[in-house]
C-alpha cells in the first residue's frame, strides 16, 4: 500500500437489526484489519461471518432489532465504546445506525470518531420522501412519487395512477416497527393496490412511485466519501448486473464502469445539501428520457463498497478512516472493468433475470478482475460460516420432512 493507517485509531462495525448474513461488514472488518486497524464489530450472535474473521479482534453479541428507543441504542454504544478502551471510529452498516450516530453525535463524540454532519440530514436522506423532495428542491431527476396520508388519499391516488407501480417504505426505523410491504414492491394494478392497503393502517407509511421499465432502464450505483467540506476524497461508479431479490435488492453482481455524467451529478447533489461522510447510491437510467434517476441514498458504508477501490488501493471505508485520523487520502483511478460477486445470492438472481428482459450494455464483456463477497484466502472462515448459516436451515427442513414421512409410513 502507498499509505498507512493509524494502528491507534481502531474501528467498530455498527448494525441494529438482525441480519446476520452481511457481507458488507466482513467487507469493511477485511479493508481496514488489513492495514493493521484494529477492528470491532457487533454481533448476533458468536457463530456470524463478521465474529468469524481472523481480522476481528472482538465482536460484542448485541441482538437488536431497530426499533429500540434511541437512549437505548446510545447507551449500549457508550458502554461498548468503555469496554473498547479508546476512540473509535464508527462504520454504520445501516440507515438506522447512521441516523442515530447523526442525531446523537453531541453524546456519541467523546467516546467514538465519525463524520459531523447536520443532525437532521441522514434521517431526511434515509428517508423515501424526504429524499424525493430535496431531489425536487435541487434540480435531481427521480421518479415521479406520490406520499399518501391515508387510505382514502390511496383511493384517490389509484384512480387516476399509471400501473404498474412500485411500493416502498417511507422512513427509516419505522421499516422495521411497522414495515408496510417486505421491501421494494411491484403492483401490477389498482385492485392490487387497493387490497394491499387495507393492511396499511391508518397512516400508510409508503411511498408510491412511478415504475421505470426494466427493459429500458439500467441500474447503476455511486459509492463515495466526502470531507467536512462536502469534497469528494474517494469517489467510484459502477453498473449493477444482477441484484436479489430481483430488480429491488441488494447487488449480486456489478461492474466498476467509469461515468463522469453520474460522478459529476453525485458530487454536485452531495455539494448542495452539504453532506459529510460514506454514500451509498442507487440511480436507474431511463432509456426513454435519458436521465438517470436516483432511487435510494444510503448515508452510510454500501453492502456492495469492496467492488470500488482505486489503483492507490483506497476504498470508501479506508478513505474515511485515513481523513477521520488526519491523514491523506492518496489520489488514484478507479479499477474500471472489476467485477463484485456475491456468492450466495448471485445464483439466483442470474436464474430470475434470464427470463426478465433486463439488459446492462454498459457492463464490460470481461472483468480486469474479481472481488468475492465473501471467499478470501487470507480469511476463510467468514464464508464457511455463511455456507453452514445457510445450510442449516435446509437441512433441518429436509430433516423434518424425513420424520414426518416416516410417521406417516409406520401409521
Amino acid at each position: 500500500m502507498p499509505f498507512s493507517a493509524d494502528h491507534a485509531v481502531p474501528a467498530l462495525i455498527v448494525k441494529f437489526g438482525d441480519y446476520p448474513l452481511h457481507h458488507g461488514g466482513v467487507g469493511a472488518i477485511r479493508s481496514l484489519g488489513r492495514l493493521g486497524v484494529p477492528m470491532y464489530a457487533i454481533t448476533e450472535d458468536r457463530c456470524t461471518p463478521a465474529a468469524a474473521s481472523r481480522y476481528l479482534r472482538r465482536a460484542f453479541v448485541w441482538p437488536t432489532t431497530g426499533t429500540e428507543e434511541p437512549e437505548r441504542l446510545v447507551e449500549g454504544l457508550l458502554r461498548i465504546g468503555r469496554r473498547i478502551g479508546r476512540p473509535a471510529l464508527l462504520v454504520p452498516t445501516d440507515e438506522e445506525a447512521a441516523v442515530l450516530i447523526a442525531e446523537r453525535q453531541e453524546e456519541l463524540g467523546d467516546a467514538f470518531l465519525f463524520p459531523r454532519v447536520e443532525a437532521a440530514l441522514p434521517r431526511r436522506l434515509a428517508s423515501k420522501q424526504g429524499l424525493h423532495e430535496l431531489c425536487v428542491e435541487h434540480g435531481i431527476p427521480t421518479p415521479a412519487a406520490a406520499f399518501p396520508q391515508s387510505y382514502e388519499d390511496i383511493e384517490r391516488f389509484a384512480r387516476t395512477a399509471r400501473f404498474p407501480l412500485v411500493a416502498k417504505n417511507r422512513e427509516a426505523f419505522v421499516r422495521r416497527a411497522r414495515p408496510a410491504v417486505n421491501g421494494t414492491t411491484r403492483i401490477a394494478s389498482r385492485q392490487a393496490l387497493l387490497s394491499l392497503a387495507r393492511d396499511w393502517g391508518e397512516r400508510p407509511g409508503v411511498i408510491l412511485q412511478e415504475y421505470l421499465p426494466r427493459e429500458e432502464a439500467e441500474d447503476w450505483i455511486v459509492h463515495a466519501y466526502f470531507d467536512a467540506d462536502s469534497n469528494p476524497r474517494a469517489l467510484f461508479t459502477g453498473v449493477k448486473v444482477r441484484s436479489w431479490p430481483p430488480h429491488a435488492g441488494m447487488t449480486a453482481n456489478a461492474y466498476v464502469v467509469d461515468n463522469p455524467e453520474l460522478a459529476d451529478l453525485a458530487a454536485r447533489f452531495i455539494k448542495q445539501i452539504g453532506f459529510t461522510g460514506i454514500i451509498d447510491l442507487d440511480l436507474r437510467f431511463d432509456r426513454r428520457d435519458g436521465q438517470y434517476k436516483l432511487l435510494d441514498f444510503n448515508p452510510r458504508m454500501g453492502a456492495q463498497f469492496r467492488l470500488f477501490e482505486s489503483e492507490s488501493g483506497v476504498d470508501v471505508v479506508r478513505a474515511m478512516h485515513l481523513d477521520l485520523t488526519g491523514r491523506t487520502v492518496p489520489e488514484g483511478e478507479q479499477r474500471a472493468g472489476h467485477r463484485y460477486i456475491v456468492e450466495n445470492i448471485d445464483l439466483p438472481a442470474l436464474l430470475a433475470y434470464r427470463r426478465s428482459g433486463y439488459t446492462t450494455p454498459h457492463a464490460p464483456t470481461r472483468a480486469s478482475g474479481t472481488e468475492l463477497a465473501w471467499l478470501a484466502g487470507d480469511d476463510p472462515l467468514p464464508f464457511l460460516t455463511m455456507l453452514a448459516r445457510i445450510v442449516r436451515p435446509g437441512a433441518k427442513h429436509l430433516y423434518q420432512l424425513w420424520r414426518a414421512g416416516r410417521r406417516g409410513g409406520k401409521a
